[in-house]
């Protein structure tokens, strides 16, 4: 039987500890034709040679989630500087099942273009069908990706596929059952979220965005809508990107027999940090510009004003930092521009 070939790519930024985990659960996926390739945003901990240790058997992983597999190892481990990809008489050698390729990036690019340093080197030098982006705090089942080729191979009109998402340290309880917009406020709303898992969330369905936690998509997508827009930087890329999709023909599936564990933070995540507030506020409104109806962009607009007044005040003062509300700000100007 032939497997499609699938490229697992996984962003690291001094990360090295969850990347090995997430590395590890990968390892023990029931499916035999995958490659994994890591790229480091220029980590300035022990990354590398953490990767290094973990991929020659030398760092054994603890977990909840499995047990470690001293027989995988040692991982076949190829390691590229990013201006390989600049040099015309470069040969990517013949790639085996299992192996994992390393791109040492020179620079933090954050989520959409250092992914897309991954997708581009994939589409250059190997042979794949699916380009499957994974979070490096993530743990997946080993049935996870079994599960999401067998979808993706039984409709041709779907182009991307997520799992269900559970929270990491409460295993029972859903993180994300696919997502869906909220056109009046700009948000991308995970479906499940907080909800212990009893079945209700079992039936694959079509929805509008996958997390980009966990998100696999055909590479005769990739070839019709190109990349994702590194403009975003943080935030809404993969809304964009889904967007695009979608208008290509192609519908985005949730599937709930492929499981991943994610180490999502209930705390307020980006909006708690200055730079997380910033971009989630300037990209909103990038977002909706591009893509909202003009009705539902004017009532977004009007909720937007409003919470102008109101919403840096609220989050400098529940997070007890100042500098949220100059972020917020600043993320209002550069959006609207």
């Amino acid at each position: 039987m032939d497997y499609s070939r699938v490229t697992v790519i996984i962003l690291n930024w001094n990360g090295w500890n969850d990347t090995i985990e997430c590395l590890e659960s990968v390892y023990k996926i029931i499916y035999p034709n995958f490659s994994v390739l890591v790229v480091d945003n220029a980590s300035e901990d022990d990354s590398l040679e953490k990767i290094r240790k973990y991929c020659s058997g030398e760092l054994e992983i603890e977990s909840d989630f499995f047990d470690y597999n001293q027989e995988n190892k040692p991982i076949h481990l190829l390691e590229y500087d990013i201006s390989i990809d600049k040099e015309k008489d470069f040969k990517f050698p013949a790639s085996s099942p299992g192996q994992l390729i390393l791109i040492k990036n020179n620079e933090n690019s954050h989520f959409p273009a250092g992914n897309n340093i991954g997708i581009r080197f994939t589409l250059k030098h190997l042979k794949t069908d699916y380009i499957l982006l994974l979070n490096n705090d993530t743990v997946v089942n080993k049935y996870f990706l079994k599960e999401l080729v067998e979808a993706g191979e039984s409709r041709e009109d779907v182009g991307i596929l997520g799992p269900k998402i559970y929270y990491y340290d409460e295993t029972d309880v859903i993180w994300s059952a696919g997502c869906k917009i909220s056109w009046k406020f700009g948000r991308g709303l995970q479906i499940g979220t907080g909800e212990k898992d009893q079945g209700q969330y079992n039936t694959s369905k079509e929805v509008e965005l996958i997390s980009g936690s966990a998100f696999l998509i055909k590479t005769e997508v990739l070839n019709k809508i190109g990349l994702m827009d590194k403009k975003y930087f943080l935030y809404f890329e993969e809304s964009d990107w889904t967007l695009k999709a979608n208008q290509a023909g192609y519908k985005s599936f949730y599937i709930p027999t492929a499981k991943v564990w994610h180490k999502v933070s209930r705390s307020g995540g980006g909006i708690s940090n200055p730079i997380g507030l910033y971009y989630i506020t300037r990209n909103r409104w990038i977002f909706m510009r591009r893509w909202a109806r003009k009705s539902d962009y004017a009532v977004f607009v009007v909720y937007q004003v409003l919470g102008a007044i109101i919403l840096p005040i609220f989050l400098s003062l529940s997070y007890g930092n100042l500098k949220l509300f100059k972020a917020y700000y600043k993320g209002l100007k550069d959006g609207v521009k």
